[in-house]
């Protein structure tokens, strides 16, 4: 009894304290009073929290705040330099890592290549770049947040199939845990890439979003009230290997006619006959009548399959990102059509679709923001 109680007690803690922390997190100067509004805490819990927050040097006093004729209240702020993550984002031709600070500001980047390295020789190409990151200069490290391709198991860690780097049932968050006793979470890289936006790309949503990630492969991060949407089984917004086209041509995984096919970067050079995505591009910026239509076939693929999306969640802000948005205006304009075209128009009308701001960073971010604060409380007060 007196164990379970005490550990009840833990619990209520640890839920309070996550509750102020992201309190000031989130409103970047803020008042004891305005936290114990904001959570419905007693203000003798707020002053706690915080008290032990400040002596952990993760908060400080900045001043107080302008008064109306009362007592002028005491504001507090996260000290965003107290703590360090790491991002990971493993979805791009090479690996790509940061420490980045609890703002989001990105404090060191490092990069690993890994085109044509796949199961051991891509995990030990992880290793490589977590030794340089985690043994650089920025201290103390708090996790690590992971993007990966690939279908995750997010609670457990676990990657259970990511195609182009041939992981099967990888434990991937348990494997670095224990070669580098830090916390790690990882997170399909649409998800993570969707967080990065919502919370750093300076998009105008109200809490409701959906970020399409367009690449090698083909998929999306689901946020509903500003919380990352999984499903059962962690796999939301996997829609580059849903068919649209019957017995069109042989995907990665094994069926014909996905998505991913008729859109991806992949899809785009294949078709174009040209060694790679730049000459592609370079022929597009000439003007090229074969390669612009190859643009506007997989731009208007794509907004097709999004109008089934519009239906489904009518959620009003599509964000799309990946390397498909170098050709711009041009191709944003064809999956904006074929969507309108496609969708009941009523929900069309007032969905807005628009490029994303922070490129390859927005998983980097996204990643490590999960870690921060989505189901991992009291992380930040654990030094390493």
């Amino acid at each position: 009894m007196f164990s379970s109680q005490k550990a009840n007690q833990q619990q209520s803690r640890a839920h309070n304290m996550n509750l102020v922390f992201r309190a000031i997190y989130e409103s970047g100067q803020t008042s004891r009073i305005e936290i114990a509004r904001h959570t419905h805490l007693t203000r003798t819990t707020v002053s706690d929290m915080v008290a032990e927050l400040i002596e952990s040097g993760l908060v400080e006093e900045i001043g107080t705040s302008v008064s109306n004729g009362g007592k002028p209240s005491i504001l507090l702020q996260m000290v965003a330099d107290s703590r360090y993550l790491i991002g990971l984002n493993l979805a791009q031709d090479k690996f790509i890592g940061a420490v980045i600070n609890l703002r989001g500001e990105i404090k060191q980047v490092y990069e690993v290549p890994s085109e044509n390295q796949d199961g051991e020789l891509a995990l030990q190409r992880v290793y490589e770049l977590l030794d340089r990151l985690v043994y650089s200069q920025w201290k103390p490290l708090i996790g690590i947040g992971i993007g990966t391709p690939g279908l995750v198991n997010a609670r457990n860690g676990v990657v259970i199939q990511a195609v182009n780097l041939a992981w099967k049932n990888l434990p991937l968050a348990r494997l670095i845990r224990e070669r580098f006793s830090l916390p790690v979470s990882v997170l399909n890289d649409s998800q993570a890439t969707a967080i990065g936006e919502f919370v750093y790309g300076g998009h105008s949503s109200e809490g409701n979003m959906v970020v399409v990630n367009v690449r090698h492969g083909v998929g999306a991060g689901i946020l509903i009230n500003g919380r990352l949407f999984q499903g059962d089984g962690s796999g939301a917004g996997e829609i580059g290997h849903v068919v649209v086209e019957e017995n069109g041509l042989l995907c990665r995984c094994g069926k014909r006619g996905c998505l991913e096919t008729l859109t991806s970067l992949s899809a785009v050079v294949r078709r174009s006959g040209l060694p790679d995505l730049d000459h592609v591009e370079e022929a597009f910026c000439t003007g090229d009548p074969h390669i612009r239509q190859i643009i506007q076939d997989a731009g208007a693929h794509l907004g097709s399959a999004l109008a089934y999306l519009v239906g489904i969640l009518n959620i009003h802000e599509i964000i799309l990102t990946g390397e498909m948005t170098r050709f711009g205006e041009p191709w944003l304009n064809a999956v904006q059509q074929a969507m309108q075209r496609s969708a009941f128009h009523l929900l069309a009308q007032n969905t807005h679709l628009r490029m994303g701001n922070l490129d390859y960073q927005a998983c980097i971010l996204g990643a490590s923001s999960f870690m921060l604060l989505d189901g991992y409380s009291l992380l930040f007060l654990n030094e390493r």
